[in-house]
């Protein structure tokens, strides 16, 4: 079991989003991160090279980066958005990876 962490800055993001969003988004986290996060699924994905993580999470409309490390076995989320359309939104600024 990977353990999960979230950098300060991320948890600065979810506190835009309102508590219900945030409950969806914190279990679709423990759900999705806590087994395998390095495998490729429908929600998961890796990333080209960004200057926030190496990994994408969809939960709904929202998307959390992240990266990990195998051998260490945790996760670093590092930040939260959401999309509208094809622009992601994190805490109130489009955000251009």
């Amino acid at each position: 079991m990977f353990e999960i962490t979230l950098t300060p800055s991320a948890f600065d993001d979810l506190y835009w989003f309102r508590m219900t969003d945030r409950r969806i988004i914190l279990d679709g986290i423990e759900e999705q991160l806590s087994h395998q996060p390095h495998i490729v699924t429908r929600n998961r994905k890796r990333l080209r090279p960004t200057r926030v993580a190496e990994w994408e999470l969809r939960i709904d409309k929202f998307r959390v980066f992240y990266d990990l490390s195998i051998v260490e076995q945790w996760v670093e989320v590092k930040m939260v958005g959401h999309k509208l359309g094809n622009r992601l939104v994190v805490r109130g600024q489009e955000y251009e990876l």
